[in-house]
C-alpha cells in the first residue's frame, strides 16, 4: 500500500477511483478506438465523466438500491455507468447486449431495474419492446443518437445530455452525492451479476464490495500486476470476468482499460493496443492457433520450413526459459535465432509481444494448444473460477503452470473436496447471495461459508493443484461401470483446427458418440486450397473428404483417450457432422458459449437414437432463428460414421 493510501478505506470502486484521480492523474486510464482512432481519458478526466453521469442520475431521480441495467459493447462510457451507479448507492447490472428481446426482458423483470443504459437504437428498441412487461422501468438513457430523433422522447435521455444536466447541479447535488459515496462500506451491494444459465433461467448473483474488492486486490497482487499495465476490454461485460479484469482489478491497480471499436476488429485492436494483461477463452486462442496454421499451410516452402524448425524446438525450450529452469547454450542460442526469425514477428502479428501475465478460463485447454503458446515465451496460466466466486478460485503460480491443473486455491480461499468428489470452496469473494432466490442460495452456499461449485474435481497430494474433471452433473458412468466424462474427451477433440465444437454422448450407454461442429474458416481454408467447391456450411459440413478428415481426428483422439486408465471408455465409437453451427440464439449454448446439454439431447433426439441404432444416415429439420430474430427450419440428411478404437488401459488394481 503506498503512503497515498493510509489512512484511507478504499473498500469500495467509487472510493478508489478518488484515489487513482489524485495518485496516476494524468496516466491513462481509458482508452477507445473509435472512428479509427485511439482516444483517451487520464483517471482525472475519467472521475470527471463518471461524477457528472452520477449527478445526471439523481436529477432523473435515481435512488439508493435501485437496480440500472448496462447494456452495451465494451466502452468507457459503460464502465462510467456502472462506477456512476455505485456513487449514488443503486446496483448496476450488465446485462448482454446479444440477448434477444426475451432474455432482456427476464433480467430487467427479475432485477426490477428503474432504468436502462444503452448503447444504440437496436438496444433501446429491445428495451422499448418489452418495456411494458417491466413495470418499474422508468428510464432509458442512450449513448448512439442515430435512427432515434422520431422517438418518444418522455422516457429517453441522450448520455451526454445527462452529464451535462448532471455537470450543471453540481452545486446543489455534489455534497449529496460525496455524502453516498462515504456512507457506503465493504458490505453494500456493488454489482449484480448474472449466470449463464446453462442448465435453466439465470440466477443474478449479488456481489458485494468486500467480493469484488478485495478479490481484485488480492489477485492483482498475486501476478504483479502494475498501474503501468494495461488490458484489452472485449469480452462481454455482462460476464463476470470483464467486471473483475476491467474494473476491480483496474481500479485496485490503476492500470489501463482498452476497448477495441467493434466485436469484429478485437484481434485488430489487440494489435495495436498490445496489453500486457490479457485474458481469452480456450476457443478464442484455438481460434488464433488455427489462423496461423491456415496461414503456414499457404506459406512459403522456406517460411513453412523455418516455423516448423524453430517452433519444434521451441516447444521444449520455450516453457523451460519461462519457468526459469536450466537451459544449454546451445538451446538458448537456437532459441535466440528462432525468435528473431519465427517466434517475435508471429506474436507481434498476433499482437501478443507486450504480454506478462495472460489467462484462459471457463473450460479445460487442450495440453498441444496449451504449450503452443507457453513454446512462444506468452506467460499464459489456467485459472478457475465462477460469477459466485468473484471470479477466482486458483490460480497458477508462475513456475508451476501445467495444462492438466488449474492451480492452487487464489488468495483467501480454501477448497475442500466432498466424498462424491464435487468441489466446494469458501473465500472472501463468496457471493452474497442468488437475488430473490433464497431456496437456490441454500442449496448453494451453507450456512459456514462453502460454496458448492457443481463441478467434480481432486486436490493432488503432492503439488496441491486442483485438477477439475467435468462438470459434477455430466460424471457419469457408461454402462460396464467405467466413467464418463464428456469434457475431458471434447476439449481433446477441439485441439484439432477442423473442429469448432463438440458435443460428446454416452451416459449410461456401451459406447460415446460425439455431435461435431466443424471450424468454418480452417475447413473452408482448406477446402479453397483443394479447389472444392461449396455454397454454404451445411454443404461443406457434409462432403465426404470432410467427414474423413474429421474421422482422422476423432480417431487420433480415441488413441490419447486409451491411454487413460479411468477414462478410457469415453471413445468415440460413431460420431455426425452436424448441419449447422450450435447457437446462443437456439438455445444450444449460454451466452458464454458453453454448450447446453440438455438442450442438445433434446432437440437432436432423432439423432442420437439414430446413432445408436446403428443407422448409417439419418434424415433432420431443425428449427433456427436468424440475426433478426425470425425463425425458420432446415432441412437435412446427415452420414452417420463409425470411428475405429483403441485397446483400453486398465486401471491398476
Amino acid at each position: 500500500m503506498t503512503k497515498e493510501n493510509k489512512g484511507q478505506s478504499l473498500d469500495t470502486i467509487p472510493k478508489l477511483l478518488a484515489r487513482n484521480a489524485q495518485l496516476f492523474a494524468d496516466a491513462p486510464a481509458y482508452r477507445e478506438k473509435e472512428f479509427g482512432i485511439w482516444q483517451s481519458w487520464t483517471w482525472a478526466e475519467a472521475e470527471q465523466e463518471i461524477t457528472n453521469l452520477a449527478l445526471g442520475f439523481l436529477t432523473i431521480g435515481a435512488e439508493k438500491g435501485d437496480h440500472i441495467a448496462i447494456v452495451g459493447r465494451n466502452r468507457p462510457y459503460f464502465y462510467w455507468a456502472i462506477v456512476a451507479a455505485q456513487m449514488i448507492g443503486a446496483v448496476p447490472v450488465p446485462v448482454y447486449k446479444d440477448a434477444v428481446a426475451e432474455e432482456m426482458a427476464y433480467v430487467l423483470d427479475h432485477c426490477s431495474a428503474r432504468f436502462v443504459v444503452a448503447e444504440d437504437q437496436e438496444q433501446v428498441d429491445k428495451v422499448v419492446d418489452v418495456m411494458d412487461q417491466i413495470k418499474t422501468l422508468k428510464s432509458i438513457i442512450y449513448l448512439d443518437p442515430r435512427g432515434m430523433r422520431k422517438y418518444d422522447r418522455s422516457a429517453l435521455f441522450d448520455f451526454h445530455d445527462l452529464q451535462k444536466q448532471g455537470q450543471a447541479t453540481a452545486s446543489e447535488k455534489l455534497s449529496e452525492l460525496k455524502k453516498r459515496i462515504q456512507e457506503q462500506n465493504s458490505s453494500d451491494t456493488c454489482v449484480m451479476l448474472y449466470t449463464s444459465g446453462t442448465t435453466g433461467r439465470p440466477k443474478g448473483v449479488v456481489l458485494s464490495n468486500q467480493n469484488i474488492v478485495e478479490t481484485g486486490r488480492a489477485t492483482a497482487e498475486f501476478d504483479g500486476l502494475r498501474s503501468t499495465d494495461s488490458v484489452l476490454a472485449y469480452l462481454p461485460m455482462a460476464w463476470v470476468g470483464d467486471f473483475i479484469f476491467s474494473v476491480a482489478q483496474a481500479y485496485n491497480i490503476g492500470f489501463c482499460v482498452c476497448c477495441p471499436e467493434s466485436e469484429e476488429t478485437m484481434q485488430e485492436g489487440l494489435v495495436e493496443s498490445g496489453p500486457s494483461y490479457f485474458f481469452a477463452t480456450p476457443r478464442y486462442f484455438e481460434g488464433l492457433l488455427t489462423s496461423v496454421q491456415i496461414r503456414m499451410e499457404d506459406a512459403g516452402r522456406f517460411k513453412r520450413w523455418a516455423f516448423h524448425t524453430f517452433m519444434g524446438h521451441a516447444k521444449d525450450i520455450g516453457p523451460k526459459l519461462l519457468d526459469g529452469k536450466p537451459v544449454g547454450v546451445v538451446d538458448r542460442l537456437k532459441y535466440r535465432l528462432g525468435r528473431l526469425l519465427v517466434i517475435d514477428p508471429l506474436k507481434n502479428s498476433l499482437g501478443l509481444s507486450r504480454m506478462r501475465v495472460g489467462y484462459t478460463a471457463g473450460e479445460a485447454i487442450g495440453p498441444e494448444l496449451f504449450d503452443f503458446y507457453r513454446s512462444l515465451g506468452i506467460n499464459l496460466k489456467q485459472l478457475y473460477g465462477q460469477t459466485e466466486a468473484s471470479v477466482f478460485i486458483t490460480q497458477q503460480k508462475d513456475g508451476e503452470v501445467r495444462a492438466d491443473t488449474v492451480g492452487t486455491p487464489s488468495p483467501g480461499v480454501e477448497l475442500k473436496i466432498t466424498d462424491s468428489g464435487e468441489v466446494f470452496y469458501r473465500s472472501p469473494g463468496s457471493f452474497v447471495c442468488y437475488y430473490n432466490n433464497e431456496k437456490s442460495t441454500k442449496e448453494t452456499k451453507d450456512s459456514e461459508g462453502w460454496v458448492a461449485t457443481g463441478d467434480a474435481g481432486f486436490i493432488e497430494p503432492e503439488s496441491g493443484q486442483l485438477r477439475i474433471i467435468d462438470r459434477a452433473k455430466d460424471v457419469g458412468k457408461m454402462k460396464d461401470g467405467s466413467m464418463f466424462a464428456p469434457k475431458f474427451v471434447e476439449n481433446k477433440l477441439k485441439f484439432y483446427a477442423n473442429i469448432l465444437e463438440a458435443v460428446v454422448l454416452g451416459n449410461g450407454k456401451d459406447t460415446c458418440v460425439a455431435f461435431i461442429n466443424i471450424d468454418l474458416n480452417a475447413v473452408g481454408s482448406w477446402a479453397e486450397r483443394n479447389n472444392i467447391a461449396y455454397a454454404s456450411y451445411q454443404e461443406l459440413a457434409a462432403h465426404p473428404e470432410v467427414y474423413q478428415m474429421i474421422q482422422a481426428n476423432i480417431e487420433e483422439t480415441n488413441r490419447s483417450v486409451a491411454t487413460d486408465p479411468f477414462l478410457s471408455g469415453c471413445q468415440i465409437h460413431r460420431f455426425i457432422i452436424l448441419h449447422k453451427e450450435l447457437d446462443a440464439d437456439d438455445g444450444e449454448l449460454t451466452r458464454t458459449l458453453k454448450v447446453r446439454r440438455n438442450v442438445i439431447e433434446e432437440r437432436y433426439a432423432d439423432l442420437i437414437n439414430a446413432i445408436y441404432d446403428g443407422s448409417t444416415t439419418v434424415s433432420t429439420e431443425t428449427e433456427v432463428t436468424y440475426e433478426d430474430g425470425r425463425k425458420g427450419k432446415i432441412s437435412a440428411t446427415l452420414e452417420i460414421r463409425n470411428t475405429e478404437t483403441f485397446e483400453r488401459k486398465q486401471v491398476a488394481a
